[in-house]
């Protein structure tokens, strides 16, 4: 078991104080912070999970400041989470074969494409599915904690702008994580169980960068177990009674998604046609959508030498990274982080699926797994028996990761449960 809150927040049985006891003045303040050690304590089999992609729409919030509510299809104003509807392509990514109107009409329950491999009781509300599953083995292993790997809250992450004070968390925050999170992953296992979360291009904004998410950092400190001080830290766990231990490196590479103002409208952060006078810089972000890219690009810049730094540093037995973009993304500099500083897996979400690659070939065979598919959004393909393409082992699910002194066993855990 984790030992304690106390030691999540670093005020451990030293007294000694600890920067990240209070939230920061700004949400930037923490950026590369070593966060306190966690200790899993115990000689038996020790898991943790990873997940991410997870959070549906809230269609019952009702945003503040003229904002419209977060409903894409009839039904989807009831409380708790609804998947917004993507787009379905072949394995390939070059034909599409089921358009996002498409799939609102499917859940709407009308004219739905035989194409689209719908399948009704799954596609409408796979992330309670993934969720039931979870909680599930949760309380059948010894979880120690959650990798999440970030797109919290679909479709642009906390539904208002970026500044609020980082020593208390909004209404809107609140009701966000209260019925997208707080509701939906409890139980047995799981209560009290650290996320170490990282953000995804869908929690900065989408297609801005100007929504809350400053209240996803903040919601570390009103939080018994949501845990992202900044948009990059680092995290060490010790098993004292295995003789072993983790350093697990949390990243942001949503810059990515970043593209010039012109490109990539309906996509990028940074759209000019959404970000009209966008100002986050009272956040510590953007503070236009032309220093939009820019910023993000100095984000990830930044942090390479940082984490080439502290992989050089590290005596753990095993080095994790963390972050929201899949296998294949920079897989230059992965792949030298693999081989030069002995990064062991890279642990990733933004595609929709589950996909496992034991060695990775453009990462040096480095193990990189995607873990998109905790159902805040719907599936690459058709979660029904046509399996002809997908991409990787499931489409909607998570992974447990045995670990050990000796091994990282990896399974992909599809949403019935099955591995």
């Amino acid at each position: 078991a984790v030992s304690g809150l106390a030691s999540l927040r670093g005020s451990g049985s030293d007294n000694q104080s600890f920067k990240g006891d209070n939230p920061p003045a700004s949400a930037l303040d923490y950026k590369g912070i070593a966060w306190k050690a966690m200790s899993m304590e115990g000689t038996g089999e020790m898991h943790v999970f990873a997940i991410g992609d997870w959070g549906g729409m809230d269609g019952s919030l009702i945003p503040c400041c003229g904002r419209a509510r977060i409903i894409a299809y009839a039904g989807g104003e009831q409380p708790g989470p609804h998947p917004f509807p993507r787009t379905r392509w072949n394995a390939p990514h070059s034909e599409l074969i089921c358009s996002h109107t498409d799939l609102v009409d499917c859940l709407n329950r009308q004219n739905c494409p035989e194409g689209c491999g719908f399948v009704e009781g799954v596609d409408t509300q796979p992330q309670l599915l993934v969720a039931e599953a979870l909680k599930t083995r949760a309380a059948e292993k010894n979880l120690g904690f959650i990798l999440n790997v970030g797109d919290n809250f679909y479709w642009g992450g906390i539904e208002e702008n970026c500044g609020s004070p980082m020593s208390g968390i909004t209404a809107t925050a609140k009701h966000q994580f209260d019925q997208i999170f707080e509701g939906v992953y409890t139980g047995p296992g799981l209560d009290g169980k650290p996320w170490l979360s990282v953000l995804g291009n869908h929690d900065w904004g989408g297609r801005v960068f100007n929504n809350g998410w400053d209240q996803q950092i903040a919601y570390t400190w009103a939080s018994s177990r949501w845990v992202m001080p900044a948009p990059y830290f680092s995290q060490h766990v010790d098993y004292p009674d295995l003789g072993f231990s983790v350093d697990l490196f949390m990243t942001d590479s949503n810059a990515m998604d970043a593209k010039e103002p012109s490109e990539d409208q309906e996509h990028s952060m940074c759209s000019q046609n959404y970000n009209q006078g966008a100002d986050c810089s009272s956040a510590g972000g953007p503070s236009s959508v032309e220093s939009c890219k820019a910023f993000f690009d100095s984000l990830y810049a930044e942090q390479k030498p940082w984490l080439q730094s502290k992989l050089k540093a590290s005596t753990a037995d095993w080095q994790i990274v963390v972050t929201h973009f899949p296998c294949g993304h920079d897989s230059g500099w992965y792949s030298m982080l693999h081989a030069d500083y002995g990064l062991d897996l890279l642990v990733t979400g933004h595609r929709h699926d589950q996909e496992l690659h034991a060695s990775h070939g453009a990462l040096g065979g480095m193990a990189c797994i995607v873990t998109g598919g905790g159902g805040g959004i719907t599936s690459e393909a058709s979660p029904g028996e046509d399996h002809s393409q997908w991409y990787g082992e499931a489409q909607y699910g998570f992974y447990d990761l045995t670990i050990s002194k000796e091994s990282i066993f990896i399974e992909s855990v599809n949403l019935t449960g099955k591995s």
